[in-house]
């Protein structure tokens, strides 16, 4: 029996226009109904990832920035994994060093130091949820966090890594050039206490190890005195497979890789057609 069930947001619980559809919001409230926990595990900030749940009129505990903070339904931080300072300073200087842009996603808010960068970042991940969107939308729903300050922009991010006041989530790399990107993602993962994702065709996610949606998700469900097998993790992108590889129950999305599908055990329809929801209404 199904007693949790996880989905990820962009390209899985999120149509090509980023909102939750009434099939997918309608599984959810039926799955609580029912007291099956119901987590979201995205890569998004708690802040990009409440403003669709809010508007969606839904309240679910959130693991966001892929593990690395983990709310209650109301908000309230209950655990955090950062990247150490000198981690952060260390992957900030290899991203510098090979040209490639990085946003840096922290405990008070996501910033960039290029907002035309920022666009093209998000509109890859975007993109690669939902190749068949026109690039004006595809444009217009990345402009829409820098327009709703979901993002703030900074001159640079160095009182980020001095300031103790600020905690590191992740950096959301981008790079054009696929030589560039390898290169990035090679040297990175010669650094201790790294974990290296992807959510993207063009971008690399970097966190600490314990900042995985797997771990994350291990020790939310632990901790409510559920099994892993007793839980079900839906997903289409790289840095879902920490959690699809450890529940008993993977759902990969119809508009998932083929490497994504291969690593589960049920494919369900695409985010378009509300796959989440039938997800769970299978299960139920």
């Amino acid at each position: 029996m199904i007693k949790c069930i996880a989905t990820d947001m962009d390209g899985t619980l999120l149509n090509g226009y980023q909102k939750i559809t009434e099939e997918n919001k309608a599984a959810i409230l039926k799955a609580q109904e029912q007291g099956v926990e119901v987590v979201v595990a995205t890569g998004r900030s708690y802040q990009e990832a409440i403003f669709v749940l809010e508007e969606a009129g839904l309240k679910c505990p959130v693991i966001g920035v892929n593990g690395a903070e983990v709310r209650t339904p109301e908000g309230e931080i209950v655990v955090t994994n950062p990247l150490t300072k000198q981690q952060a300073k260390e992957a900030a200087a290899i991203l510098r060093d090979l040209g490639i842009y990085f946003e840096v996603y922290t405990n008070k808010g996501t910033y960039t130091d290029n907002e035309d960068k920022g666009i093209s970042a998000i509109i890859d991940i975007f993109a690669s949820a939902n190749p068949e969107l026109s690039m004006d939308l595809l444009v217009e729903g990345a402009k829409e966090r820098f327009v709703k300050g979901l993002v703030s922009v900074v001159e640079n991010y160095e009182m980020i890594f001095e300031d103790d006041e600020f905690q590191v989530y992740k950096f959301l790399a981008f790079s054009l050039s696929e030589e560039e990107q390898a290169r990035g993602k090679e040297l990175l993962q010669n650094q201790d206490g790294l974990a290296i994702s992807s959510s993207g065709h063009l971008n690399i996610e970097i966190t600490s190890q314990q900042a995985q949606k797997g771990v994350a998700l291990e020790a939310f469900v632990k901790e409510r005195g559920i099994e892993m097998s007793e839980t079900m993790a839906i997903g289409d992108n790289e840095n879902d497979l920490s959690m699809l590889r450890r529940v008993g129950r993977a759902v990969a999305m119809e508009n998932a890789s083929y490497a994504i599908k291969a690593e589960c055990d049920v494919v369900t329809a695409t985010n378009d057609e509300s796959g989440v929801g039938k997800a769970i209404l299978e299960v139920l």
